[in-house]
C-alpha cells in the first residue's frame, strides 16, 4: 500500500486495505492447504463471513443501504488484490458476489435494490452470482463487438407480468451456492443487442435447479456448476433495466470483470513472490543463499518488475473508470481496451511468475506445502475466463481501431 500514488488512494481510504491485509495474514495465510481440502466449504464459509463482518461486500453500494462510506474502484480493487495473496478462490467468490449485484445498481433498479440489497448488508454472508456462460456458446457473450448476443440460448418470455425463462448456463462463479442469480437471457435472437436481458432469479425460485460441482485444478474458494432453469417466473421488474441498455451494462461488468481479474493475479503475483523470497533466503547453494548469486537474482528482478507494472496498469485503469467524464463509459471499446491490456498483461505476468519461482525452488516448488503450485492453478485459470487471452487481445485491438 505505501508504493501507491496519493492520486489512486487517500490516507484515510488505507485503513480498510490494511484491515483486509491483517485479516488475510490472520485467516487466510495459515489455511491456504486447508481450502483445497475444504469439500464441504464450511473453512470457505468462515473466511468468507469474516470478510462479510469487515463490510467489504456492502462496501460498494449505496450509502443509503450500506449506512458506510462507498468505497472507489480503486478501493475495491486494492481489496481483492489483498485477499487473493491470501487465497485467489476465496477472493472470486467475494467479488463475485458484487459483481452479480452491480447491474441492478448499474440499471438503477430501484424495485431489485430496496428488496435485495437490504439482504447482502446483513453480517450473514449472503453470495450473488453473475452468469453469462452456457454450453455451446463458450465465450460468445463476451464476445457482443461481432456477435452481439445473438447466440445466447436461454430465452426469457414476457407473459403478461411474469418472465418466464428457460436455458442452462455453465462455469459461473458461486453458482449453486448463492442466494441471488443474475442471468442473462435473450428475448428475440433476431433483435441481437436489443434482445439481451439481464434479469435476477431468486435461488428459491420454482424451477432453479442445479448440477454438480465442478471438479476443477484450482479456485476451490470458487464453486462453480451448471445452472437449470425450467420455465422460470420472475416479476417483470426483476429486468435489470430494457432493450439496449442491459447490454451495455453487460459490457460494463466484462470491463469492470476483467480489470478486477488484473487485480486478483496481481494479488497471486506478490503472494508467489513472497513464498520464492523467503525459500531463497533460507536455502543455500554453493555456501550462500540462492537469491544472491546473480542468475536468481534476475529472475527475481524480472518477477518484481512484473508486479510493480501490472498493479501500476490496473490501478491506473481503475482511476480511468473512476472518472468516465473524462476517459469514457466503461461500456466503451476504450474502456473495454484498457481493462484488457490489465488483464492480459497481469494474467501472463503471473503465470510466468509461478514458472520461475518453480524452477528457482526446484522440485519444492511442485509440492503443496510450499504453495507456489497452488497460486500457479489458480491464476491459470483467470488466464482463461472472461474471453481469455485470445479474445481479451482481439478486445485490446478494437479500442485502436475498427476490427
Amino acid at each position: 500500500m505505501k508504493g501507491c500514488l496519493d492520486v489512486f488512494i487517500k490516507e484515510e481510504d488505507r485503513l480498510i486495505v490494511d484491515s483486509v491485509r491483517t485479516f488475510v495474514n490472520k485467516e487466510i495465510i495459515p489455511v491456504r492447504e486447508d481450502i483445497e481440502k475444504d469439500k464441504e466449504h464450511k473453512l470457505v464459509g468462515q473466511i468468507l463471513h469474516g470478510l462479510t463482518k469487515l463490510g467489504l461486500i456492502k462496501a460498494g453500494f449505496p450509502e443509503e443501504y450500506s449506512e458506510m462510506k462507498r468505497l472507489s474502484a480503486i478501493e475495491i480493487f486494492l481489496i481483492s488484490e489483498e485477499v487473493a495473496r491470501g487465497d485467489v478462490g476465496i477472493a472470486v467468490a467475494q467479488a463475485a458476489t458484487r459483481w452479480g449485484l452491480s447491474p441492478m445498481m448499474l440499471g438503477k433498479n430501484r424495485v431489485l435494490m430496496d428488496k435485495f440489497l437490504p439482504i447482502f448488508c446483513e453480517d450473514e454472508t449472503h453470495l450473488a452470482c453473475f452468469s453469462m456462460t452456457e454450453e455451446s456458446s463458450g465465450c460468445d457473450i463476451e464476445n457482443l463487438s461481432v456477435l452481439h448476443g445473438k447466440t445466447i440460448k436461454t430465452r426469457a418470455t414476457l407473459e403478461g407480468d411474469e418472465w418466464v425463462i428457460r436455458g442452462t448456463k455453465r462455469f459461473a462463479s458461486n453458482s449453486g451456492v448463492s442466494d441471488l442469480y443474475c442471468i442473462a437471457c435473450q428475448t428475440d435472437p433476431s433483435q441481437g443487442e436489443e434482445g439481451i436481458a439481464l434479469i435476477y432469479v431468486p435461488a428459491s425460485a420454482e424451477g432453479v435447479s442445479f448440477g454438480a460441482f465442478e471438479n476443477k485444478a484450482g479456485l476451490y474458494g470458487d464453486r462453480n456448476c451448471d445452472i437449470y432453469l425450467d420455465d422460470v417466473r420472475v416479476p417483470r421488474e426483476y429486468r435489470v433495466s430494457g432493450p439496449g441498455e442491459d447490454a451495455k451494462i453487460i459490457r460494463r461488468n466484462i470491463t469492470a470483470g476483467r480489470l478486477g481479474s488484473a487485480a486478483m493475479v496481481t494479488g497471486s503475483a506478490r503472494g508467489i513472490f513472497d513464498e520464492v523470497l523467503r525459500y531463497t533466503g533460507e536455502r543455500m547453494v554453493a555456501g550462500k543463499p540462492i537469491r544472491n548469486h546473480s542468475m536468481s537474482a534476475a529472475l527475481l528482478a524480472d518477477m518484481a518488475i512484473g508486479i510493480e507494472t501490472a498493479k501500476a496498469y490496473y490501478l491506473q485503469v481503475a482511476h480511468m473508470l473512476g472518472h468516465p467524464e473524462r476517459y469514457g463509459e466503461a461500456s466503451s471499446a476504450k474502456m473495454l481496451s484498457r481493462a484488457s491490456i490489465a488483464k492480459v498483461y497481469a494474467t501472463d505476468v503471473t503465470v510466468s511468475i509461478a514458472n520461475k519461482a518453480m524452477e528457482l525452488m526446484g522440485s519444492y516448488g511442485y509440492m503443496k506445502n510450499y504453495n507456489v503450485e497452488k497460486y500457479w492453478r489458480d491464476s491459470k485459470e483467470i488466464q482463461l475466463w472472461l474471453g481469455g487471452a485470445q479474445l481479451g487481445r482481439l478486445d485490446v485491438a478494437r479500442g485502436y481501431y475498427d476490427l
